[in-house]
């Protein structure tokens, strides 16, 4: 192990509530009615590519960039009201990580403006070495791009790297990058599949330095073997 890769959205901070608001209040200025757990398939996905799915299937008139700068300032307007902490055990986690100097990344779907506002919200900005958004790579989660990128900026091999995930397709993203992935099974993720990640925990107290390198990479994905439907 010479580098840990955090998704932030759900292992950072349980934001997920707030992200299914700023959701909710986006389609109903666009007048449009989803069924529950309509948008459970875009956990893990950056906006952007959700919304091109979505302008498609349902018609809107709206370009992506307004729905974007709408959507974004709706989730940051709801983050700066509400009184979201970190995730329990992480604090502790990335202090013992940071005093062995084990670099330390974010690597999520979410705007950069987001990620820096959360991590200072919830005072952890200084245990990052680097913050890689969706915004930074072309194609999103499940697709590997976010995390070699992370890598390569890191100037680790991807076999070298850890990643924590809370979400299937973060967790595809990861086992496609051949890295070794921890899933963060926790209540509010309870409908997504991490099966595939190499150790399952439910808490973050149950990671420590020792019990995340000897975690062994039971499998890698490859592109053409994975159907993530």
């Amino acid at each position: 192990m010479k580098a840990i890769i955090f998704d932030m959205d759900g292992v950072l901070i349980d934001s997920e509530p707030l992200h299914v608001l700023a959701d909710s209040q986006a389609f109903q200025k666009l007048n449009i009615e989803l069924p529950e757990g309509y948008l459970d398939k875009y956990v893990g996905v950056s906006d952007s590519a959700m919304w091109k799915e979505l302008i498609l299937e349902f018609d809107i008139e709206k370009d992506l960039k307004e729905i974007l700068n709408m959507q974004l300032s709706t989730k940051m307007k709801l983050l700066k009201k509400s009184s979201l902490t970190a995730i329990d055990g992480i604090k502790e986690l990335l202090q013992e990580l940071y005093s062995q100097s084990i670099p330390i990344a974010v690597a999520s779907s979410s705007p950069t403006i987001f990620i820096k506002t959360v991590l200072k919200k919830i005072r952890l900005e200084k245990y990052f070495s680097l913050i890689v958004s969706g915004e930074d790579v072309r194609n999103g989660k499940p697709e590997p791009d976010i995390f070699l990128k992370t890598a390569e900026i890191l100037g680790v091999e991807p076999e070298d790297c850890v990643v924590i995930e809370d979400s299937k397709n973060g967790v595809i993203a990861a086992k496609r990058a051949s890295m070794k992935c921890i899933g963060y099974a926790h209540v509010d993720s309870a409908k997504q599949d991490v099966s595939k990640a190499d150790l399952i925990v439910s808490s973050i107290r149950d990671l420590s330095i020792q019990s995340i390198d000897k975690i062994e990479n039971k499998q890698i994905y490859k592109k053409f073997e994975q159907n993530i439907d």
